[in-house]
């Protein structure tokens, strides 16, 4: 079995940045395309940005030239770095990947979620 794990999230001012991390552990095989979805309340989860395992980057037109999301294949690790924040940005922001085990094979895990709120 496998975890993904956010953390990074928080406070900011609008104009500002965050960076927040997600790392995934456990008997893992491999991890294909790794992605980070936001959910704001009353809001359905929403993409905001994908990237291959050969780090070939998608995003939502929303966050496109003001996010940028990396990966960290040796440290099974996902990055997505927020700059010019804006208020509609705060959601609690969560790691997406589909990861195969060597116990379980291939399925799909999400991480807990990592609050970022950003002020006016």
């Amino acid at each position: 079995q496998a975890q993904l794990v956010e953390s990074g999230g928080g406070l900011v001012q609008a104009g500002g940045s965050l960076t927040p991390s997600c790392s995934a552990s456990g008997s893992i095989f491999r991890i294909d395309d790794m992605a980070w979805y936001r959910e704001a309340p009353g809001k359905q989860r929403e993409l905001v940005a994908t990237i291959t395992r050969a780090g070939v980057t998608n995003s939502s037109e929303s966050v496109k030239g003001r996010f940028t999301i990396s990966r960290d294949n040796a440290k099974k690790s996902v990055y997505l770095q927020m700059n010019a924040l804006k208020p509609d940005d705060s959601a609690v922001y969560y790691c997406h990947a589909p990861i195969v085990t060597y116990r379980d094979g291939l399925r799909n895990y999400w991480g807990q979620g990592t609050q970022v709120t950003v002020s006016s």
